[in-house]
């Protein structure tokens, strides 16, 4: 449930605003129908707006829900309730998300600074920025109008964050150049050095550490995650494309260059100067070994083991990662292998 303590909803809206705010059209109800609010199939009444996108297990909550406007897709018009009115697009979730961040938009910067966060004389701060309680800002750091600095962040010299971009709290930020409406989550650990060095095999007196000389250049409308760590680059920088999404717990080594709208889900390790095309999704605890260029488009399952290049649109699962196809008439195979096995044992 939507708890005010916690979010702050703004007003009411028409069922014509919301088709506008959603790019969605109106199939069914009139425009001038207030609706005061967002909520899930279960729980929605005749004052609020909810979403059905179409899933089957979803099918039966969608035919008994009370609330008074449904998002749908087109093919779901026929099994929605008769009192509801309904708002059609193309892509649901995205009208839903659009409409559910007009009920409930960002908080504005405070414009606050407390008292106990250390500002370094030198760092040039825009209008309307708030860094939180005992927060560091060091040296020549540019924060951009309407930055937000969580309490306890340390933001290290000379990085530069773009407008309205937020840092949560105990994020450490370093080597790094920021865009604007970039949100980096509480934990996050940004441009320290990556794990470079020249391996002593025991008879030249030590591991030596390489230095990592290069930056992390963060794109605009980059999410990264709580407790996500990016190195920066030991040679050349380590980029993060514009919009693209990293979930929590995801490691990305030094050198990585990820192109834009990629999504990164919770556990992904990156090794070094691994490249990615434009919009790659990988999922849960995917591993990608260092050197290794995915391209555009591609599909990594959860838990892949990537070890080579991945052609642009390619959909790979298992570890080491094939074709997904080919997964699984490997998973069947061994399936009807042991299903043998167990028969001949029966018959001794």
């Amino acid at each position: 449930m939507v708890d005010p303590r916690f979010f702050r909803k703004k007003g009411s809206f028409s069922l014509a605003e919301l088709a506008a705010i959603g790019g969605c059209r109106i199939e069914r109800g009139t425009p001038e129908i207030l609706v005061h609010d967002v909520a899930p199939l279960e729980t929605a009444d005749r004052s609020c707006l909810t979403l059905f996108d179409g899933k089957a297990q979803y099918r039966e909550m969608f035919k008994d829900t009370k609330a008074g406007v449904c998002i749908v897709p087109a093919e779901a018009i026929d099994l929605a309730p008769l009192h509801a009115a309904l708002l059609v697009a193309h892509y649901p979730r995205r009208a839903y998300a659009l409409i559910a961040q007009a009920f409930y938009p960002q908080d504005p910067s405070s414009g606050v600074i407390d008292a106990t966060a250390v500002v370094h004389p030198t760092a040039k701060l825009g209008q309307g920025v708030a860094i939180g309680p005992m927060a560091v800002i060091g040296a020549n750091v540019e924060l951009g109008d309407f930055v937000e600095i969580g309490a306890l962040a340390v933001i290290g010299e000379s990085v530069v964050i773009g407008e309205k971009s937020i840092v949560g709290s105990h994020v450490s930020l370093s080597h790094a150049l920021v865009g604007k409406n970039v949100q980096i989550k509480p934990g996050a650990r940004i441009g320290q050095s990556g794990f470079g060095f020249f391996r002593d095999t025991g008879d030249m007196g030590g591991h030596v550490t390489v230095p990592q000389l290069a930056r992390v250049i963060i794109h605009d409308h980059v999410e990264i995650g709580s407790n996500t760590t990016v190195d920066r680059g030991s040679w050349h920088d380590t980029v993060i494309g514009a919009g693209t999404r990293i979930d929590n717990l995801v490691q990305i080594g030094h050198n990585v260059q990820l192109g834009k709208g990629c999504v990164l889900c919770s556990q992904t390790g990156i090794s070094g100067s691994t490249k990615m095309g434009d919009y790659v999704v990988a999922a849960g605890q995917v591993g990608i070994a260092d050197n290794v260029t995915i391209g555009t488009g591609a599909r990594l399952a959860a838990q892949c083991g990537i070890m080579s290049d991945v052609l642009p649109g390619e959909t790979l699962m298992g570890s080491p990662a094939m074709p997904i196809k080919t997964h699984y008439r490997q998973v069947a195979l061994l399936k009807r292998l042991e299903e043998e096995r167990r028969t001949k044992i029966k018959e001794k």
